[in-house]
């Protein structure tokens, strides 16, 4: 069976730390997948945040989710303190991936890697538009 294969940058320009809630962990034990994807949604909050940007006004638009995948690589577990570094990829005129690398810095071992396919969206029109030149810029820096 073929699995997914998420290619990560040499770099990523934003990092922030998470720690595992008792509501991430699932009847396994360990962290859920669920919660994997509320990690990185978080990550990519204060990813934007960091540039006066929300999900709703990167630059005079919003985004929206066109597809997530998840690699999972290792178990987190409930107090654990988790880095999720992320970074932009696979950049065209209405889109991109947003790309999450999620580790445990206390061994560093890696717990999974994600991406999110983003599209810049006009709420009001509801229709994909272009790439926002505040959006782009962050992608200069």
């Amino acid at each position: 069976m073929a699995r997914i294969r998420i290619h990560l940058p040499s770099e990523f320009p934003f990092r922030t730390e998470l720690t595992v809630r008792i509501s991430d962990i699932n009847y396994g034990g360990h962290l859920g997948n669920d919660a994997v994807l509320s990690l990185v949604h978080e990550a990519r909050l204060r990813f934007f945040a960091t540039h006066g940007l929300s999900e709703m006004d990167v630059g005079g638009c919003g985004i929206i989710m066109v597809d997530t995948a998840v690699e999972y690589r290792g178990e987190g577990f409930h107090g654990d303190r988790l880095l999720v570094e992320v970074g932009v990829g696979d950049v065209s005129a209405k889109g991109c991936d947003v790309l999450y690398r999620v580790s445990r810095p206390a061994d560093g071992l890696e717990i999974a890697r994600a991406k999110t396919g983003i599209v810049f969206y006009d709420y009001e029109r509801r229709k994909v538009v272009r790439m926002p030149p505040a959006f782009h810029a962050l992608l200069d820096q």
